[in-house]
């Protein structure tokens, strides 16, 4: 299974996110990734850097990572310039780009609003992942589609992979039984590790715990991405909570995928391929 990293983005200058991504680079990090928000969610001061304009930057800063965005929202531009955009990426990097794709939902209806970007009702957000996704696959670009909803799972069929944020293994497992045969099956979401069980505690009590955190030691980790690559799991993305305060969470996060590695930890053969170790090529 490959193993990827969010960058931290939420800041004036991009300096931080191109370093933690040379340093993923550098340690094995299969793929770096970015958010798509205006800003942080809930956080409207903070500032954001614009997802795709920081992965033109990232083509240039990095030689063999996969990257993309995480996901990058339909009805933020007009369909059509998304799409140019993404292909304009694909055109710098090839293979290395996967364009994960989301509509959305209400708690991007301020981040919209705010800048006078109508929020479109879900139907017509649904029918341009859609078309989008469509318009890619045609000019050889990787696409997944995130999110959770039934009709979200349903939209991988347009897509070449799903990805689901933030959900135990027995849920992603659940779910991922849904979606289209031969789709990629693909995690996110966030992290908080220590290299000691005292270490792991004080980062959460700093942090804050919130749903969906996968939170403890290195093993800890390895622990729950063992568990979603039994599931046939080909990706799974993590969000350090500390990834742009810590220095040491891209080595962590490292460690863990070394050991899925050490372990020959994949996940069994996926619908539409052959399984995928970490490092193997394809999406």
């Amino acid at each position: 299974m490959r193993v990827g990293v969010t960058l931290p983005q939420f800041r004036h200058d991009a300096e931080a996110a191109i370093a933690v991504a040379r340093r993923a680079e550098a340690v094995g990090i299969d793929g770096v990734f970015v958010f798509d928000h205006l800003w942080p969610l809930g956080q409207r001061m903070r500032p954001a850097l614009h997802s795709l304009t920081l992965l033109g930057a990232l083509a240039a800063e990095t030689e063999t990572v996969s990257m993309g965005p995480l996901v990058a929202r339909v009805g933020l531009m007009p369909d059509a310039v998304l799409v140019h955009t993404l292909v304009s990426l694909h055109r710098m990097l090839g293979g290395r780009l996967i364009a994960a794709l989301g509509t959305g939902d209400s708690l991007n209806r301020e981040e919209n609003e705010a800048y006078g970007v109508p929020f479109r009702p879900a139907a017509e957000r649904l029918a341009s992942l859609k078309t989008c996704c469509g318009q890619l696959r045609a000019a050889g670009v990787t696409t997944w589609v995130g999110g959770r909803s039934t009709a979200i799972r349903a939209a991988a069929e347009e897509a070449d992979g799903w990805n689901s944020w933030g959900t135990d293994v027995t849920t992603f497992e659940a779910e991922a039984a849904t979606v289209a045969a031969g789709r990629a099956l693909t995690w996110a979401g966030q992290v908080l590790i220590g290299r000691t069980r005292a270490e792991a505690d004080a980062k959460l009590r700093a942090h804050g715990a919130r749903p969906g955190l996968v939170s403890g030691t290195v093993d800890d980790l390895v622990g729950h991405l063992r568990g979603l690559a039994d599931t046939g799991a080909s990706w799974a993305i993590c969000a350090p909570l500390d990834v742009g305060t810590d220095p040491q969470a891209i080595e962590l996060l490292a460690d863990a995928a070394g050991q899925l590695t050490a372990a020959g930890q994949g996940p069994p053969p996926a619908r539409g391929g052959p399984a995928r170790l970490r490092g193997s090529g394809g999406a």
